[in-house]
């Protein structure tokens, strides 16, 4: 049968890694030429303090995913390792196990037996894992993808304030750079709710408040450090 509706679930692995890459692509590395700038640097010192950032924040991400998410694969093979263990050992109790929590989704106790004895028999570790422990094929950690799509994002998104650095005059650097650091922002949330099926108000205030945020801190220390100098 072919369903009609639209799900988005399946997204949610390389979406939350490539809106996290991105997101912190352009108020990571706007935050820090905002910063080098009020300090009083020349342009090419804030190019390359920015490239700088880009390289080390994309590494510093794809390293993170991939470490970060790779433990959450090692729980849930360990998980499922546990699991296949006590389905060998004792699978009367898995099996009531197993009817326990399709009696507390609704069915009665006749209907969840026979439910989790098909299951078992088509698939056991299958349904124990994603009934049980909550693990299924759509939501399991994939480390490598997260990895990609962070360090690919933070890239795309740490390149948008560097070509903002190229193209505006001197003067107009500091407003310029925020304003549009704040625009990429609104529409990068703009894309990660229409990707996701989320409400699209509240994803770009979220990113822009918060970049917003850590712009403005950051020009506030370069300012301070570069008075002091």
């Amino acid at each position: 049968m072919r369903h009609t509706e639209r799900h988005r679930t399946h997204r949610t692995g390389w979406l939350r890694a490539a809106v996290l890459g991105a997101n912190d692509g352009i108020v990571s590395t706007a935050s820090l030429v905002l910063g080098v700038a009020a300090a009083g640097a020349g342009t090419q010192g804030i190019l390359v303090a920015g490239v700088a950032g880009l390289v080390a924040g994309a590494m510093s991400m794809a390293a993170g995913e991939y470490v970060s998410v790779s433990s959450q694969a090692d729980t849930e093979r360990a998980d499922l390792a546990r699991e296949s263990q006590e389905l060998a050992a004792n699978p009367e109790q898995e099996h009531a196990e197993l009817k326990a929590i399709y009696v507390t989704r609704g069915l009665d106790e006749t209907l969840a037996s026979n439910v989790a004895t098909q299951l078992m028999q088509h698939d056991a570790l299958g349904a124990h894992g994603r009934d049980e422990l909550g693990i299924s094929d759509t939501l399991a950690a994939q480390p490598v993808q997260a990895a990609m799509a962070s360090a690919a994002t933070f890239a795309v998104g740490a390149a948008l304030p560097l070509v903002m650095v190229v193209v505006l005059p001197a003067a107009a650097l500091m407003l310029g750079l925020s304003g549009s650091s704040l625009l990429f922002l609104a529409l990068l949330g703009l894309v990660a709710a229409r990707t996701g099926g989320a409400p699209v108000l509240a994803s770009v205030m979220r990113v822009t408040f918060w970049g917003a945020l850590a712009m403005a801190l950051t020009a506030g220390v370069g300012a301070l450090f570069g008075v002091a100098a």
